[in-house]
């Protein structure tokens, strides 16, 4: 694979600008997409860029139907597959495939189709996409001419130039295949093209070569004509690969994918968080203030939950540990998994802390000790298996607390998919909308372990390195 090179941040405002104007073709092509969009996400952090917006953990049918029969254009349904094994992300999303055609058929609404993953490409991919399209092709539900992959992410530094994808450090932007998310234990990579990424990871089954690429020369002029006649030409579950550097690019493409789909393309796609808002239709707000979220009858302190191990998210902690706000901060030493009885001793010590802390109004940091324990094996879904056990033990603190806290922050894309979906039983959000950018606020539904409480779901990935402080100061301080 080739190796490219770093290039600095600045690099971005030497694109070219944009030519003509967009909006209004795109708003006429999207109110003339009588469709469903159905954004599934394999962890809670899909909803980054959304508001007013629901999101569900639990896709049986009826839960389905009542989502296609809702007034909503678009949902979204948390899978957590990037937590499971490759075999039961597999089941679970035949299953789901199976369950979206039924009450498809049921319904007479078409949906659109949209495999939510990490911007910095970690996951289950090519299976996962590649299952929806067996499962739905199988049962004549529709025939899928390509896929779109399209891991774009401006509020968490991700752009795509000339087919590499970049991760904004710093001043840099370093192509992803040299960053630490490309050396993930489960899901790590070599190359920064997307069309080479698309070939390494399918085995060579998706060569490079075969890939159609959107370019941001094409995006940047404005020429939707051209980009939906490239669209219409793809056949075969080929994959096209888009570039973007703002979300002007994502609207060029979107309205090109609009008139492809009108002319009865079909398409599913693998993608980060920006395609899913300019999809759906979501419009901006301001970033959430302490008003609109905390109750102010509660007088209990908060919590927050820290499980990630990149070394962004180390960053941000140590800001949060040297801000001076009151709060305490109790490590989870999650290297006890290896002795007998070690995680539930070490559950109930930092429970108590936390208990006790709490109903006296003062906010906890509860966080797992910095180093990474990695299994000396070569087994991936071992290594899966580890971390969710740990992963279980840490979110079942929140599970268990008998206080209700004034707000909730689970930092890592595993922690918040558990805290939300396991220690606090949500079965149907509202998605808010973002505390800072990328970072989402879920109000958790009235069936939950808390309900109405605000819970804020901040990926590992993301954030400025005073993000985590800058919530704390947003949720504590009056």
């Amino acid at each position: 694979m080739t190796s490219y090179s770093v290039i600095p941040a600045e690099t971005l405002e030497q694109l070219p600008p944009h030519r003509g104007e967009i909006r209004t073709r795109l708003s006429a092509a999207l109110d003339s997409l009588d469709r469903k969009i159905v954004v599934l996400d394999d962890d809670p952090t899909g909803v980054q860029t959304v508001n007013n917006v629901y999101v569900y953990t639990s896709w049986d049918r009826e839960t389905l139907l009542n989502a296609f029969q809702a007034p909503e254009k678009m949902f979204f349904v948390l899978t957590n597959s990037r937590g499971l094994t490759a075999p039961e992300s597999e089941m679970q999303h035949r299953e789901i495939a199976e369950n979206l055609a039924a009450v498809s058929a049921e319904t007479g609404k078409k949906f659109i189709l949209l495999s939510r993953g990490d911007s910095t490409l970690r996951g289950h991919w090519p299976m996962e996409t590649e299952v929806l399209r067996e499962t739905l092709e199988r049962g004549n539900h529709t025939r899928f001419d390509g896929e779109v992959i399209y891991p774009f992410f401006r509020e968490g530094g991700r752009y795509t130039l000339n087919d590499i994808h970049y991760v904004l450090q710093g001043e840099q932007l370093v192509p992803a295949g040299q960053t630490e998310f490309a050396k993930d234990k489960s899901f790590g990579y070599t190359t920064s093209s997307l069309s080479e990424w698309c070939e390494e990871k399918s085995g060579g089954r998706f060569p490079a070569a075969s890939c159609c690429r959107i370019g941001l020369e094409e995006l940047r002029a404005g020429d939707v004509d051209g980009i939906a006649a490239t669209l219409k030409s793809v056949s075969g579950f080929g994959k096209i690969t888009v570039d973007s550097a703002d979300y002007e690019d994502v609207a060029v493409f979107t309205a090109a994918l609009c008139e492809a789909i009108l002319a009865g393309k079909e398409f599913l796609f693998r993608c980060a968080a920006a395609l899913p808002k300019v999809l759906g239709g979501v419009r901006d707000i301001p970033l959430l203030t302490r008003e609109d979220l905390v109750d102010r009858g509660n007088r209990s302190g908060g919590i927050i939950l820290v499980g990630s191990h990149v070394s962004k998210t180390t960053r941000q902690l140590e800001s949060l540990q040297n801000s001076g706000l009151p709060m305490e901060f109790i490590q989870f030493d999650q290297h006890r998994v290896l002795e007998k009885n070690g995680l539930e001793n070490e559950v109930a010590r930092v429970l108590a802390l936390v208990e006790a802390f709490l109903p006296e109004g003062k906010s906890v940091a509860v966080f797992t000790r910095r180093e990474r324990l990695d299994l000396p094996t070569a087994d991936k879904d071992r290594q899966l298996q580890i971390s969710t056990q740990i992963s279980d033990a840490l979110t079942s603190v929140i599970g268990k607390l008998s206080v209700r806290p004034s707000f909730i922050v689970a930092k890592g894309g595993i922690t918040s998919s558990d805290v939300g979906t396991k220690a606090l039983q949500v079965r149907k959000a509202l998605v808010k909308g973002q505390i800072r950018p990328g970072i989402p606020v879920w109000q958790t539904g009235e069936e939950s372990r808390f309900p109405g409480l605000p819970y804020v779901i901040f990926p590992g990935n993301v954030g400025a390195k005073d993000d985590l402080k800058r919530i704390a100061e947003t949720l504590i301080c009056e």
